[in-house]
């Protein structure tokens, strides 16, 4: 391909200008969340060669199903491309390492080649957005990003672009902590199933999603995946497949593309989508169906924390000065024993993780918790009162994107770290997307997912985001 972009793997472009140029999170090789995931389909060999081939790399953000531990030294001797994320912990990471990165100017174009220019946008959640122009077509990455006061740039962007590609994470819900339990150790419905019972149309969400930036044509995205370990596999019945983007899917102004394509953007009538034979599928086999145990990963259930082992645990909550202000105590139990790290005092609310030793330590050791959780192979049991959205918004974002990834602890960093997001954003816009937020939040903690409400407050939310474009 002379010009253009494919999409393979979980969340992977590569993006052609007379050679590839460029690879967005290339996870390509090995597994991801301690071996709980691998990829729903294989990597073809013309698209891995691409990948590999690639003269730059972007990452958006540490999740392993994006920034992949086992493909990364695949790109050591790559120009390595990341987000202007603050904290800047995975480009300090990766300069230790050896690799040579460099950050992108935030909300800037920075050219690539002669025809493909890419524009970078860090997440205050240490996700990010990358808007890439391949000769005049305009590809949307927003992989698993949400609107924090970026959306009006984008829709900005994208009305310059006569096509336009949108590529971000939809579905039912399986890619956060969804192994919940209640009191009495019954499993408590995640979202996943709670939508899949009601009869939740993901197309219909793709659409609306597509329709409030503006693009042209919407790309499934950033959600091909399997749980392969035996403790995690339950949670395959809550995956998106490629065939539950269409359902519901209905847009006077949207195309729905399949989710593994090639799309040829060289200049020229015969190459435009609208004259046929731009977009072309690629249809890669599916991955091998295979359950693993815990222990080719290193797991044992019954395996007990050594001697002073727990302490380490211990700093790395306490550390984390606001969950002190929510939350009386976090309990893990390993091995069948049970420890405390205890908080704060008096709110009626607690936590317990069932885990196994060696991925809790390695969790808490490396600083990546939100990966033990993802893995939805640990147990979570709530306690006292807490909102329908679970761990959010008070435990998950504050532990594992602020404090692991962000540097920001105590009340002074997490202030200073919102700060500069606000000074990047601008206050106006700042302050409408902390509102928005805010109310979602609000719906969120008080409206189950499955509801008729919940489905009403979306629609409502779309409509009011792509009156603003």
């Amino acid at each position: 391909m002379e010009l253009g972009f494919e999409t393979i793997g979980n969340a992977t472009v590569v993006v052609h200008d007379d050679g590839p140029v460029l690879a967005c999170d290339p996870w390509i090789r090995g597994s991801a969340y301690f071996g709980s995931w691998g990829l729903s389909h294989e990597i073809p060999a013309a698209q891995d060669a691409a990948v590999r081939e690639a003269g730059a790399v972007w990452f958006s953000h540490g999740h392993p199903d994006h920034l992949n531990p086992t493909s990364l030294p695949l790109f050591s001797d790559r120009r390595i491309l990341l987000p202007d994320h603050v904290g800047g912990r995975i480009a300090t990471d990766l300069r230790r390492d050896g690799y040579r990165v460099e950050v992108l100017p935030d909300g800037q174009w920075v050219p690539l080649s002669e025809r493909v220019r890419v524009l970078c946008i860090a997440d205050v959640l240490q996700d990010a957005v990358l808007l890439i122009d391949v000769g005049g077509t305009l590809v949307v990455n927003l992989n698993d990003a949400a609107d924090h006061g970026w959306g009006a740039l984008v829709k900005r962007v994208v009305r310059e672009f006569p096509e336009s590609y949108l590529l971000r994470l939809m579905g039912y819900g399986d890619a956060d902590m969804i192994n919940f339990f209640d009191e009495a150790g019954e499993r408590v419905p995640g979202i996943g199933q709670l939508r899949k019972e009601a009869g939740f149309e993901v197309g219909a969400d793709c659409a609306r999603m597509a329709e409030t930036f503006g693009a042209t044509h919407y790309v499934p995205f950033s959600s091909f995946h399997r749980y392969q370990r035996s403790d995690s596999a339950w949670a395959n019945e809550f995956t998106t497949g490629v065939d539950d983007y269409p359902r519901g899917f209905r847009s006077d102004t949207v195309t729905l593309t399949p989710p593994y394509v090639r799309v040829d953007c060289t200049p020229g009538p015969a190459h435009r989508s609208g004259s046929g034979g731009a977009i072309t599928p690629i249809d890669p086999a599916e991955a091998p169906d295979l359950v693993l145990p815990p222990s080719d990963f290193g797991d044992d259930w019954d395996d007990v924390l050594r001697p002073g082992e727990f302490d380490a645990v211990v700093r790395y909550f306490q550390r984390v000065e606001h969950l002190a202000h929510r939350i009386d105590h976090v309990d893990f139990v390993v091995g069948g024993r049970e420890h405390r790290v205890p908080l704060g005092a008096g709110h009626g609310r607690s936590l317990t993780f069932e885990a196994p030793r060696a991925s809790l330590l390695a969790a808490v050791e490396w600083e990546i918790f939100d990966d033990l959780l993802i893995g939805n192979f640990v147990r979570t049991t709530l306690h006292g009162k807490w909102p329908v959205s679970g761990l959010y918004p008070d435990f998950t974002p504050y532990v594992t994107k602020y404090a692991d990834n962000g540097r920001a602890r105590t009340k002074a960093e997490v202030k200073e770290y919102f700060a500069e997001y606000r000074r990047r954003t601008g206050t106006l816009t700042w302050l409408r997307a902390t509102l928005e937020q805010q109310a979602k939040d609000a719906v969120r903690a008080r409206v189950r997912p499955d509801s008729p409400a919940f489905a009403a407050a979306r629609r409502a939310y779309a409509r009011l985001q792509g009156a603003s474009k």
